[in-house]
């Protein structure tokens, strides 16, 4: 069964996800990569170009192709907004288990302070911007999760610990939902 990782930028999902596919033995897969590998272009030039509502959708779409490929066993990365749009979550609970990242605004804010790759924050208010997305995130965030793991203070062990131990229920649950 695939973990999918939700959460605001910066929440560590893409540094979570690697160091927990190495542990599970299981295929990683981010789908901002996934993204740019089908576009030949990165998330800052959709956006520049194209403007976030298409990127939205090419989310929703990635999501589409990978159930319709069929993927299991992998963890899997998402973009902070996947969750944001209504007719994600049931394609990403579809997919697997989801596990929500949450992390508090200051430990974004000390995160990101000089990361000039992502952009929705290429502004001078970028702190106002976090809180403001992180209000408007957070309940979608809750919504789609499964699982809630707070990452705030913690080493990646001891989050990959978590995420582990809190999704094997979930895992189950939903392994015998499938074959009921």
């Amino acid at each position: 069964m695939n973990i999918i990782l939700i959460g605001f930028m910066g929440s560590g999902k893409s540094t979570l996800g690697i160091k927990l596919s190495y542990r599970m033995k299981q295929p990683y897969l981010d789908t901002d990569k996934y993204i740019e590998r089908k576009t030949g272009r990165t998330i800052s030039e959709i956006f520049e170009t194209d403007g976030e509502s298409v990127f939205r959708q090419m989310e929703t779409d990635t999501l589409g192709a990978l159930i319709d490929e069929d993927i299991k066993d992998h963890v899997i990365a998402t973009g902070g907004g996947m969750p944001v749009k209504p007719d994600n979550h049931k394609l990403l609970k579809r997919l697997g288990v989801v596990v929500w990242l949450r992390i508090r605004p200051e430990t974004v804010i000390e995160r990101l302070s000089s990361d000039k790759n992502r952009p929705l924050l290429q502004r001078e208010d970028r702190e106002k911007v976090i809180r403001e997305l992180m209000e408007a995130r957070n309940e979608a965030y809750a919504k789609c999760a499964d699982v809630v793991v707070d990452v705030d203070d913690k080493k990646v062990e001891r989050i990959m610990d978590e995420v582990f131990t809190k999704s094997a229920g979930v895992r189950k649950r939903k392994k015998r939902m499938k074959y009921e």
